[in-house]
């Protein structure tokens, strides 16, 4: 491969795909509300020569080019959070904004950019000639992630029947390559308690004690040590080898939280005992932590065995419509995963990155200095596709996006036009290298 004339195709595209992102995110693309983003997507895939470009029942684009043996795939969930209280935006987050370095609007990090780079790296592949009977590229533009990450690969996967070698996530990663991240899930607890008058709560059982009892536990089991004569050994022992046969890579990713999000009672008057309580909680998991684990964990809290058949402890399930009104129900489940650092995918990643751009991370004057002091190859903060992709479905998953995680959800988002070019390029010079 001509490693430069691949960085000079992306920089002459520079221009095409600041006016790509600008299209898509002039129009509100919130989940479940994603047609207009899918048609507009759908729509430059086209017009740039893309061999089948198909949108699927849930709503997923699916742009092929190519049609080698290996399939490998690029990500980008292109539905966004809403933008919170207007006032603290200094820019119409719909119609944003531009300079010669930046590019502002609601989902222009968090990730619209990433399905303009994917689209124009395959554009590349194709000029240039990169394309071979070894592989083919998939670019998919997914719904519905912010509001159940990985909801549309489950969907790819086991209803459109396609299954990659691997899949290159471009949520944001500052520059830098991403091997995964923690994973997380939705537990609900309940507890029952008996109504009673007000004036004599003794009659009642107070199911809003009870589950402060609880509460004070699971505060316990994030907050504590993993020393010895702990009753409730934090979340913090699974960094130890004593606990966790994968400590290594939990150590990568970082311990593992939980925390109360949501608190519910009811009872039938201000003057009267509860009768029940319920509590949401977010839980975040390390490498070797499972549904099953966890769940396990807070069955076994002392005061939740304390209250016995009166608490119930589940995990939610997610059912929400897409934009297409189709409804494919999944657990609030969405596992740890991590790819090896010596795995074939990072390697070759690695390698695409050195090849144009060196051994550090690169950016722009604003950003440059904090991204060379990280790692080149690090993990995510955040949760992305990838929990489905290889977290349920063991396949190779490996993340380089353009924008910044800080940005994600924030006002006044913005990315920065050198990283569209930037993961452009990288995108074309992957699979020629992975193949090799």
């Amino acid at each position: 491969m001509d490693y430069k004339k691949i960085k000079a195709a992306a920089e002459n595209y520079k221009a095409d795909m600041t006016r790509f992102l600008r299209e898509i995110v002039k129009n509100p693309g919130e989940s479940c509300d994603e047609k207009a983003h899918i048609t507009r997507i759908a729509e430059e895939m086209r017009m740039l020569g893309f061999d089948k470009v198909q949108i699927d029942p849930m709503g997923n684009v699916l742009g092929f080019m190519g049609t080698g043996e290996k399939l490998i795939a690029f990500d980008a969930h292109i539905d966004t959070v809403g933008i919170g209280n207007r006032d603290n935006w200094n820019f119409d987050p719909y119609e944003g904004y531009e300079n010669e370095e930046e590019i502002g609007g609601r989902g222009v990090s968090d990730q619209c950019g990433g399905i303009v780079s994917a689209v124009y790296g395959a554009k590349i592949m194709k000029d240039l000639g990169l394309l071979s009977d070894k592989y083919t590229v998939l670019v998919t533009g997914t719904v519905q992630e912010e509001d159940c990450d990985g909801l549309c690969w489950q969907y790819i996967i086991k209803e459109d029947k396609i299954r990659p070698e691997f899949v290159v996530s471009t949520e944001p990663t500052d520059g830098g390559i991403y091997r995964g991240q923690r994973g997380r899930m939705e537990i609900r607890v309940d507890v029952k308690g008996i109504s009673c008058h007000g004036s004599a709560p003794e009659r009642g059982d107070n199911a809003i004690y009870k589950m402060a009892d609880i509460l004070q536990d699971i505060r316990a089991l994030n907050e504590n040590d993993a020393a010895g004569d702990n009753e409730i050994k934090g979340l913090v022992k699974m960094l130890d080898k004593k606990y966790n046969a994968q400590w290594e890579e939990a150590r990568f990713l970082g311990r593992g939280t939980v925390t109360v999000s949501e608190i519910f009672f009811t009872s039938p008057s201000r003057c009267a005992v509860a009768d029940s309580c319920a509590v949401s909680l977010d839980r975040r998991m390390t490498a070797g932590e499972t549904w099953e684990s966890c769940l396990d964990e807070i069955r076994a809290l002392p005061a939740v065995k304390k209250y016995g058949n009166d608490v119930t402890v589940s995990m939610y399930n997610y059912e929400r419509p897409s934009y297409t009104d189709l409804v494919y129900p999944i657990e609030c489940y969405f596992p740890t995963w991590v790819i090896p650092k010596d795995h074939a995918v990072t390697n070759a990643l690695e390698e695409a990155y050195k090849n144009l751009f060196g051994d550090e991370r690169i950016g722009t004057a604003e950003t440059e200095a904090m991204r060379k002091a990280r790692p080149l190859t690090d993990k995510w903060t955040f949760s992305t596709n990838g929990v489905t992709i290889m977290g349920r479905n063991g396949i190779p998953c490996i993340g380089f996006g353009p924008g910044a995680e800080a940005q994600a959800h924030a006002p006044n988002e913005k990315t920065w036009k050198q990283d569209l070019v930037t993961c452009a390029a990288v995108y074309a010079a992957l699979p020629t290298v992975y193949c090799k």
